[in-house]
């Protein structure tokens, strides 16, 4: 059975998926960024849904990637957490 960081480097090697990937990147970030949030809080994703007032089955799309929460959603999922939300723009790593 292939591990999915082997398939992972070979199909980044193809190159759709390589920019699809790319194009991904910001999203999957946040996703990460969500789920250790709420892991160094202790709370699982149903706790963390009734804190934020919503559903579990919402935390789940939110951590997978496959929803784009909101200023207000981040709002609550931080006060949620205990954190406090900051938004920052970085510069793009220069290119050799």
């Amino acid at each position: 059975m292939s591990k999915v960081r082997d398939l992972h480097r070979k199909w980044m090697k193809e190159p759709g998926y390589e920019k699809a990937y790319v194009a991904l990147d910001e999203e999957y970030q946040l996703a990460r960024l969500m789920i250790q949030a709420r892991a160094r809080a202790g709370l699982t994703q149903a706790q963390l849904a009734k804190r934020m007032r919503t559903t579990q089955s919402v935390i789940a799309r939110l951590e997978g990637g496959r929803a784009k929460p909101s200023m207000t959603t981040l709002r609550r999922f931080a006060r949620a957490t205990g954190l406090r939300l900051t938004i920052a723009f970085q510069s793009e790593p220069a290119v050799r």
